[in-house]
């Protein structure tokens, strides 16, 4: 038995058959399927949810060092070989 949708007080009178549900709905509760546009589903929970993997990647960061310092070799500050593996206290 066919069902009365009642249209009242809504701009357009249209219907459309849900392509998952395949229950006929008021236009107006039609929208297209986030993960498949070229469906016409209604607003009574057949719509998927976004997949986010469909999303754009983001974009990397720039990331920079504050005060950088030069690469220099501490055999160069000492003018030889730091015996031991001690430290550079003056240049």
């Amino acid at each position: 038995m066919p069902r009365f949708l009642n249209t009242e007080g809504n701009a357009s009178i249209g219907i459309f058959v849900c392509d998952r549900c395949k229950m006929k709905r008021a236009i107006i509760e039609a929208r297209p399927d986030p993960n498949s546009p070229g469906l016409k589903v209604c607003q009574q929970g057949c719509a998927d949810n976004k997949d986010p993997y469909r999303l754009p990647a983001r974009k990397t960061e720039r990331i920079t060092l504050q005060y950088p310092r030069p690469d220099v070799s501490l055999d160069n500050l000492s003018g030889g070989d730091i015996p031991y593996g001690g430290y550079v206290t003056e240049p």
